[in-house]
């Protein structure tokens, strides 16, 4: 049974941090890539950012404020949050597929396991 679970989000004020973490079970970690998207009111769900053993990934509107990082061991992948902005407010999803990040850069691209999601709000 494949199944990922999300932890960590919560309030934070303009400029806080945030760690997020996905906990991943019923598949081998490393054969798989692992990430995050978000999805807020209004908007389409947006990939935020991936790890695999091979490569990752950060959407322009994260890079040089989030940063991705696994713990292969444990089987789980976190995602730190710096540097936080109004909109980065949303529910945060993790999801997995086999294979690398690269499916990332294409457009509505939607993995084959999702988690629950984590709600993050980032007050002004």
């Amino acid at each position: 049974e494949v199944q990922l679970v999300e932890s960590g989000g919560g309030l934070v004020q303009t400029g806080g941090s945030l760690r997020l973490a996905c906990s991943a079970s019923g598949f081998t970690f490393d054969d798989y890539a692992v990430g995050w998207f978000r999805q807020t009111p209004g908007k389409e769900r947006e990939p935020v950012s991936c790890i695999s053993i091979r490569d990752a990934y950060y959407a322009d509107s994260v890079k040089g404020r989030f940063t991705i990082s696994s713990h292969d061991a444990e089987n789980r992948v976190y995602l730190r949050m710096d540097s936080l902005k109004p909109e980065d407010t949303a529910v945060y999803y993790c999801a997995a597929e086999r294979g690398t990040c690269r499916a990332y850069y294409r457009d509505n691209y939607a993995p084959a396991y999702w988690g629950q999601g984590t709600q993050v709000t980032v007050s002004a």
